[in-house]
């Protein structure tokens, strides 16, 4: 099913709870491999009035776009850009058919010459081995990526992975380690499947090296109440002090 824009004014209202909510930044999401030029453009004109009016960072994830198309949205006030690589280069090809790797690759290098951050991170659950996951962490610090989120897969029902295995909560604790000394300095980020696979063991993901999180919802998934994720935050920094 193919869903339209959403109007201009929803993405400044979500952008303005965003920030009342206490996030950092603000995403602005599409599906597909990238948007039309009028989308492009309502998204560029949302960009710049959440900037000036509301003041919270704007991060964007559109799919391959080009160096001009990101300068653009980088005139308008988007901070960074994201995009995803999803794993690592021998096993992508076994998950992805409609581009290849390098096509990420080279959205990523179009960004950073655009002058943005990066986040970019990947997937982990899809049937990967433990070389998989290093040779992303690997790919990543060879890019320079500013941020990068790890997502957990969610076996759904309908999807080509509907039956996969569940990765096991201690396995993403491990491969968060794993990131965390790959990409030393980097902001490391738990998103979707964090809710479903970690459950009440979020806490163990901070203390292995995770420094971030994305809260609200995801593309194919929801997330869960804002004031859980605030409820954790507080509980994290009371095992810190």
């Amino acid at each position: 099913m193919v869903y339209p824009l959403i109007e201009k004014r929803k993405i400044i209202d979500a952008a303005k709870k965003a920030k009342e909510s206490g996030a950092q930044k603000f995403g602005i999401v599409t599906s597909g491999r990238r948007p039309f030029k009028k989308d492009l453009d309502i998204i560029a004109c949302a960009v710049s009035e959440i900037k000036n009016k509301i003041g919270i960072g704007v991060c964007a994830s559109l799919g391959a776009l080009g160096k001009s198309e990101l300068k653009m949205l980088k005139s308008a006030g988007l901070s960074r850009y994201h995009h995803n690589i999803e794993t690592s280069r021998r096993f992508y090809k076994k998950i992805v058919s409609t581009h290849d790797f390098n096509e990420r690759i080279k959205t990523i290098k179009a960004a950073k010459a655009a002058a943005l951050e990066v986040c970019s991170g990947g997937i982990i659950g899809m049937g990967e081995n433990w070389q998989d996951r290093i040779e992303m962490a690997k790919a990543l610090e060879t890019l320079g990526v500013d941020s990068v989120p790890i997502n957990i897969l969610i076996p759904l029902k309908g999807t080509p992975m509907e039956l996969q295995r569940p990765i096991s909560c201690g396995d993403v604790i491990r491969t968060i380690c794993i990131f965390r000394i790959i990409l030393k300095d980097k902001a490391v980020k738990i998103a979707a499947g964090r809710e479903s696979v970690l459950k009440d063991f979020q806490a163990s993901a901070f203390l292995s090296g995770a420094n971030g999180m994305l809260i609200g919802g995801y593309l194919t998934t929801g997330g869960r109440p804002v004031e859980e994720d605030q409820k954790l935050i507080k509980e994290i920094k009371e095992l810190w002090l």
